[in-house]
């Protein structure tokens, strides 16, 4: 079923005129799709034109009516994951690295071989 652009603050023309102020090409590439299917062209040719599916453009669509312009704006990334050792465990994973294979008796090092370590000297794995 397709989704309705329900926010009638912008026409086509709106959203040419707000992309060519967008900063981001990407925020700028969705409100030229964006405008595409206000012209009344199809959802997939609107999409193919931006550079994505039509999958994708609904989503854009969903955001664009909850939010208007800044819906269309990627978010910001909230930062890394929490971190699954305490202090003193990423201590111990520093000395790793001082003393290759002594340790662990890890005879070279490798993503398996950190992992094996760390499941031996702490419970957790990557």
């Amino acid at each position: 079923m397709t989704i309705a652009i329900t926010r009638t603050d912008l026409d086509a023309g709106g959203f040419r005129a707000a992309a060519t102020r967008a900063k981001d090409a990407a925020a700028a590439r969705r409100m030229l799709a964006l405008a595409v299917v206000l012209e009344g062209r199809n959802r997939t040719e609107a999409a193919r034109a931006a550079g994505m599916d039509r999958q994708t453009l609904r989503d854009w669509v969903h955001r664009y009516n909850a939010q208007g312009l800044q819906g269309l704006i990627n978010r910001q990334n909230l930062g890394a994951p929490k971190r699954k050792l305490t202090a003193a465990q990423e201590a111990g994973v520093a000395d790793w690295g001082s003393a290759p294979g002594q340790r662990c008796r890890c005879i070279r090092w490798c993503v398996g071989g950190a992992v094996t370590c760390a499941t031996r000297s702490h419970g957790t794995s990557a």
